[in-house]
């Protein structure tokens, strides 16, 4: 195959460009951004004095296949002296707060925390586990998250804990998320075992394999629970872009948005704004809807199934205070939307990551995370409000939460519009019925990223190398 355009720079557009760029199939990679920085939602800003703050993601997973994935990757770009490891005994891993009924609640954590009735929740959870093995197994193909950790559960479990999770990982609502999409494992496991607790102790098929390679094994052997870089998540992106420029094999285009796509009879004529590029095949980061806005004509039945996947806005606000504020140390604390349906949660940056604080005295870094499904409810469009109002609602939320009654120092506020899909009820049969018009059709394209298979950075960068694994065969 000589040329494969991947359209889309963010951390699966690039992805997805190594792993192409490492066959000895591939003549050349053609990497099509239309903004004018690599990265996507990945981004951080690092300050003069050397503090770090994230406008996305803040720390990744090592645990699963496709997170030894992700490190194996760090390591083959030269990224593995930046790792920032937080392992499971730091109190960012075992202090993890919801905030309800105007207070924080350490939530259990291990046998003893299970087994213990603990506030906001009216029972210990050890008796909703051993209940859960006698549940009958649900005969629908998908499920809301709500309706199965109910059923499976309790409704306590799924109108706390659950919906604030939910709120946290997708700034989505629970009682509208697939579980078969947004959490797979917990799907099969009652598929698979008629439990999850049986799923998850005897397993449930359907694990990757992936061979870890020195940087994953350490992340085994210190019992990591996520990490980051010492320059903030933006400089994975960044390195990913170094390593592709000095590949030789890849030629990065910013500023060049897609505007159309044409089949051609060696593949695809791609419109931008640039000019016009050719390629055998056509691999999409893209998200949906912008996939679809770039489809021929002739193939609007595939552009009308990725207009169908929906997203939300995050409005993501960066404080820093002077001195020690927290009440607790702990990675932060999420709200369910019971309690507060803008304020989704707060992470206490500081506490995992104390290598990203100023070094110019004591100060505590926070995030504030607002709006995801309830964006349009509670804040108006995303294109009138103001980031005046947003920081307001922020500061408020940690004078209320967490008692810092005085303005923070710093505050940095993104808007990141459309930045997390909804795998709402009916998802897989979609993303399934897409990838089946494009094997039927015989096009030469590939769907990767956010939109279809996960939205975790792992899961990101897992698709790109699992759809050049489809096209090419396993890649060195």
């Amino acid at each position: 195959m000589k040329t494969v355009a991947v359209l889309g720079g963010g951390i699966g557009g690039l992805a997805t460009a190594y792993y192409l760029s490492k066959s000895p199939q591939v003549a050349k990679v053609i990497l099509l951004e239309s903004s004018g920085r690599y990265g996507g939602w990945l981004w951080s800003t690092q300050r003069s004095d050397g503090a770090v703050f994230e406008h996305g993601p803040r720390g990744i997973r090592p645990a699963g296949a496709v997170g030894l994935n992700t490190l194996n990757l760090v390591q083959d770009i030269g990224l593995e002296n930046e790792i920032l490891p937080v392992p499971y005994s730091h109190n960012a891993s075992k202090n993890r707060y919801l905030y309800v009924n105007e207070k924080l609640h350490k939530m259990p954590s291990g046998l003893w925390g299970a087994l213990q009735t603990v506030s906001p929740f009216s029972r210990p959870i050890i008796h909703s586990i051993a209940k859960e093995i006698l549940v009958k197994k649900g005969k629908e193909d998908d499920e809301s998250i709500h309706s199965f950790v109910s059923r499976r559960l309790g409704k306590e479990l799924a109108d706390i804990a659950i919906d604030s999770l939910c709120r946290g990982v997708f700034a989505g609502d629970c009682r509208r998320l697939s579980v078969r999409s947004c959490f797979p494992p917990l799907y099969r496991a009652e598929q698979s075992r008629g439990s999850i607790v049986l799923g998850m102790l005897l397993g449930s098929g359907q694990d990757q394999a992936v061979l870890p390679g020195a940087l994953a094994k350490r992340s085994q052997e210190e019992s990591w629970a996520q990490w980051s870089l010492l320059r903030g998540m933006g400089s994975l992106p960044e390195g990913l872009a170094d390593w592709l420029q000095q590949s030789g094999k890849a030629q990065l285009c910013s500023e060049a948005a897609v505007k159309e796509m044409h089949l051609s009879s060696s593949g695809w004529e791609i419109q931008t704004e640039g000019g016009t590029i050719s390629a055998d095949h056509v691999i999409s980061a893209l998200p949906a809807d912008a996939l679809a806005s770039a489809l021929p004509p002739a193939l609007a039945p595939l552009s009308k199934q990725a207009q169908e996947i929906s997203y939300v806005t995050v409005a993501v606000v960066n404080l820093e205070y002077q001195g020690a504020i927290l009440p607790v140390e702990g990675f932060g604390h999420l709200i369910p939307s019971t309690e507060n349906k803008g304020v989704l949660g707060v992470v206490y940056d500081s506490v995992p990551f104390p290598q990203h604080n100023s070094p110019k005295g004591v100060t505590t870094r926070l995030t504030v995370m607002m709006g995801g499904a309830w964006f349009q409810e509670v804040f108006g469009s995303p294109d009138t409000v103001s980031e005046e109002s947003l920081l307001a609602v922020a500061t408020q939320a940690v004078r209320a939460h967490l008692g810092a009654g005085f303005p923070p120092i710093w505050s940095k506020v993104a808007l990141q519009k459309n930045c997390i899909p909804q795998y709402y009820l009916g998802h897989w049969k979609r993303v399934e019925s897409m990838r089946r018009y494009v094997a039927e059709k015989n096009l030469p394209l590939s769907l990767v990223g956010s939109s279809y298979d996960g939205v975790s950075v792992n899961d990101v960068i897992n698709s790109g190398r699992v759809a050049v694994e489809q096209l090419l065969g396993p890649t060195p």
